[in-house]
């Protein structure tokens, strides 16, 4: 599955936790850049899933990126940028897919 990460700036551990869900990330974006913040672009193609990290993200980013992936019918994931909130969030939104039940953080996975 090819993912698209909205916010940070650096990624750290992310790479791995997603590689657990068999998540690819095929873009990253920052959020900074005020090009971000218009409305109406398209997301890039063969995404599957968008990644929003809130606690880097100003709301109209959020907003676009949020109404980009509904009209494409792309599943979209929010938390902060931890690994833990991450984990937590992909568990919830994808259960079948949870590799994370070997790390303890609580992801609630059986």
């Amino acid at each position: 599955m090819n993912a698209l990460i909205v916010g940070a700036d650096r990624l750290g551990n992310i790479p791995d936790v997603l590689g657990n869900f068999g998540i690819r990330i095929a873009a990253h974006v920052s959020g900074r850049d005020s090009s971000h913040q218009r409305r109406g672009a398209s997301l890039p193609s063969g995404i599957q899933i968008v990644i929003l990290f809130t606690d880097f993200l100003g709301h109209n980013v959020m907003q676009r990126f949020r109404d980009a992936a509904t009209r494409e019918n792309v599943t979209v994931v929010c938390c902060r940028r931890s690994v833990c909130a991450l984990q937590q969030a992909l568990g919830r939104r994808l259960p079948e897919q949870c590799g994370a039940c070997e790390v303890v953080c609580g992801s609630g996975c059986a």
